[in-house]
């Protein structure tokens, strides 16, 4: 009897036990989660791909799809996309581009760099691709750089392709007062005040020069960039424009070889006949452009003159330019060309003995030598405008008395730029403000 009465208390203690463990097992759960965190796992993010390189000669974005094993369905799409914004065959080398693919391999978006101002952007947006164009958001400074002749204006300004640029400004600013084939002298010096464009605090080119002071031979010449009706042109500083009837050269930094001769003797022909024009000698396919606005009376092959341009001007001029190796897109007779617009290249087409421009100056008939001829100015600034292009030289003339010139040579010329104070006076405006004003 007691051996059963133990054995079921046995059984009750047991059966208890389990029932107390059971219940504190499930109070011990809602504990436990108080030390959980209640925070879903993040998403896992769709892994991506960037594929960034640079146009290479002869390639396509056809090529360039294949290189990279691209669909090319997505191809197609891109194109129609595209095709009002930027055509996408026109793809220029050098210019870096750039695709961000998904894990599929499919394209999320596609970046190129039209130019050095703006980038193209296709973007994949509810499957489907979306094209835009965007301008590259420079910060832009304003920096001030002097330099001296030893032997031409491009080395005194650098070797560097932005430096070349520069050059190439400041030769077409000054272009109708200084022949920088001819009339540079070793000691001439130069002043420049330009915008510096900088991408994330790193100089990429330069922008507008506001203004550039040029001592050639003795002579100060000085030229300031003004803004009206939408056109920029740069003046003297009595407000006299610096754009004459005639550029004094058709190409920059070239060597004249032969000049204009009643009696000269010819280097092929070995007899004396006279020159009636400046022969320049430059490296084939040097750019020739036109010296005045006119008309193209002839754009062909003629003879002696191998592949010739000429160009009637309403002063009663006309202007010729030979042995062009080619002519430039869209030249044709009957086209009206403004002055400095590409008319050729230079070549040795016709009676030449090697790579040179043939450049020849007639008034109805008669020739007449181009390095005599008398410019008559370009318009002045207009009257109304006199007193805000007043405003506009002081600033820019203080600028010259007190910030420090750099040495344009020097490659940390490009990491100083104005006091705030110099140039607090001198807020150039942009073409749109002006035309907005």
């Amino acid at each position: 009897m007691n051996r059963r009465r133990m054995s079921r208390r046995k059984k009750l203690f047991l059966l208890t036990l389990f029932v107390v463990l059971i219940a504190l097992f499930s109070l011990h759960q809602p504990i436990i989660n108080l030390f959980k965190s209640k925070t879903p796992a993040p998403a896992q993010i769709a892994a991506t791909k960037v594929i960034s390189n640079a146009i290479e000669q002869g390639d396509t974005l056809f090529s360039i799809f294949v290189r990279h094993g691209l669909r090319t369905e997505e191809l197609f799409a891109m194109k129609n996309a595209a095709a009002s914004i930027h055509p996408l065959r026109e793809l220029r080398p050098g210019k870096a581009y750039s695709f961000v693919l998904d894990e599929q391999n499919s394209i999320n978006s596609f970046t190129y760099g039209i130019d050095d101002d703006t980038i193209l952007k296709i973007e994949r947006i509810n499957n489907a691709f979306q094209a835009h164009k965007y301008d590259i958001p420079y910060e832009r400074r304003i920096i001030t750089i002097r330099g001296a002749i030893e032997d031409n204006l491009i080395s005194a300004v650098g070797a560097g392709r932005e430096d070349y640029l520069l050059a190439l400004q400041v030769a077409d600013i000054l272009a109708w007062d200084i022949d920088f084939n001819t009339d540079l002298r070793r000691g001439d010096t130069f002043r420049i005040i330009a915008e510096g464009l900088y991408l994330e605090g790193e100089f990429k080119k330069y922008g507008r020069i506001f203004a550039v002071e040029f001592i050639n031979n003795g002579q100060n010449y000085t030229a300031y960039l003004f803004e009206h009706d939408g056109k920029a042109n740069y003046f003297d500083a009595m407000g006299n424009s610096l754009r004459k009837a005639f550029l004094k050269a058709p190409l920059s930094f070239r060597r004249i070889s032969s000049f204009y001769s009643k009696n000269r003797l010819h280097p092929v022909l070995r007899i004396y006949r006279p020159h009636h024009g400046i022969d320049y000698v430059a490296p084939a396919g040097t750019p020739v452009s036109a010296t005045a606005d006119g008309t193209v009376t002839f754009a062909g092959y003629k003879g002696d003159y191998g592949n010739l341009v000429i160009i009637s001007h309403r002063n009663g001029y006309q202007t010729y330019y030979g042995h062009l190796s080619r002519l430039a897109k869209g030249i044709h007779r009957g086209k009206k060309v403004k002055q400095g617009d590409l008319v050729g290249y230079v070549g040795a087409t016709g009676l030449a003995t090697g790579p040179h421009l043939h450049y020849e100056m007639r008034m109805g008939q008669s020739p007449v030598n181009p390095l005599r001829v008398k410019n008559v100015a370009g318009e002045p600034v207009p009257k109304a405008l006199r007193a805000e292009f007043k405003r506009m030289t002081i600033a820019l003339d203080k600028i010259f008395v007190a910030a420090i010139f750099y040495d344009v040579r020097q490659e940390d010329s490009k990491k100083h730029c104005l006091n705030p104070e110099i140039i607090a006076d001198y807020k150039p405006k942009t073409r749109a403000q002006n035309q907005e004003s």
